[in-house]
């Protein structure tokens, strides 16, 4: 079933159940929306399906699946799309001196290069109906998430990537708003990690870097159902003049999920504040003992 004559159109990537992207559905489903519903294997989606949504095959890392897909989405909708949401992602927890490059590679292919790609093909079909984008971005993007270099590489070049979109866009009528999200409930507690190598120096705290692996499910975590009911809230929100978005009408910026606002209010006092939270929150402190320690004992030999 395809959307009902003057009926808004949205379309998210990354919507298997249990995640934002599938909350966001949801949210949209339940404020009137035609939602579109991409997953890699568009069967699990078969309940969205059977609530009279679209589900859709999208690997945003393949360009053959985002043209099928925005090819299927012209046909469905006419040639138009009001919103855009790049929710698909990809976790990396790992020490920076422990990286494997094959490895990052995947990580940008999914985080970064396949929301490029995705704003550029459906670009036509969203300057049509001047329409609004939304990529899924971090606090990692802004915040020194220790042993998250990688995935804090990967946000941070989203929300660039997304602020100079915004002023290309600007001239078609096309909005993009960039969501910064905290510590939200997900399934990524359940997923396969990581695991620090034989060698690696972080090997004397082991386990500052295990507990490290599950921190967004345990610190401040907002769940789910309710960090997307204030996104979708943000996005459908009526339009404002520049200086009065962030306060009444839909933001370029929306801050939501555990920290930050936390995170926000202290972009105001310079990166010094982030450095020193977030070095004794992970537990570097700790290491520093450790290292301390060694030298010690090797004086004493």
């Amino acid at each position: 079933m395809g959307p009902q004559p003057g009926q808004k159109t949205v379309l998210i990537t990354g919507c298997t159940p249990g995640g934002i992207g599938h909350a966001l559905c949801l949210e949209f489903h339940a404020k009137g929306v035609h939602v579109i519903a991409t997953a890699r294997n568009p069967a699990v989606l078969s309940e969205m399906a059977a609530m009279g949504m679209t589900t859709l095959a999208l690997d945003v890392t393949k360009t053959d699946s985002i043209k099928a897909c925005h090819d299927a989405v012209s046909n469905l909708t006419g040639g138009k799309l009001d919103i855009l949401v790049n929710n698909a992602g990809r976790t990396h927890t790992h020490p920076a001196t422990d990286i494997d490059l094959a490895d990052v590679r995947e990580t940008f292919e999914t985080n970064v290069f396949g929301v490029m790609a995705m704003c550029a093909l459906f670009a036509d079909l969203l300057i049509t109906s001047k329409g609004l984008i939304i990529n899924i971005a971090s606090l990692a993007a802004i915040t020194p998430y220790v042993f998250g270099a990688v995935y804090c590489a990967s946000k941070g070049a989203v929300t660039s990537y997304s602020r100079t979109l915004r002023l290309e866009l600007k001239p078609f009528g096309v909005r993009v708003m960039v969501a910064m999200a905290g510590t939200v409930r997900s399934q990524i507690a359940s997923h396969t990690h990581r695991t620090l190598p034989e060698g690696s120096i972080y090997q004397r705290v082991r386990g500052l870097f295990e507990r490290r692996l599950t921190f967004s499910q345990n610190n401040a975590t907002v769940e789910t159902g309710e960090f997307a009911r204030k996104l979708v809230g943000s996005a459908l929100a009526p339009e404002w003049p520049l200086l009065l978005r962030a306060w009444f009408g839909r933001p370029d910026w929306f801050w939501g999920g555990g920290w930050s606002g936390k995170v926000w209010l202290s972009t105001f006092f310079g990166e010094w504040l982030l450095d020193f939270v977030m070095y004794r929150m992970i537990g570097m402190k700790q290491l520093e003992g450790v290292l301390r320690e060694e030298e010690r004992q090797k004086k004493l030999k």
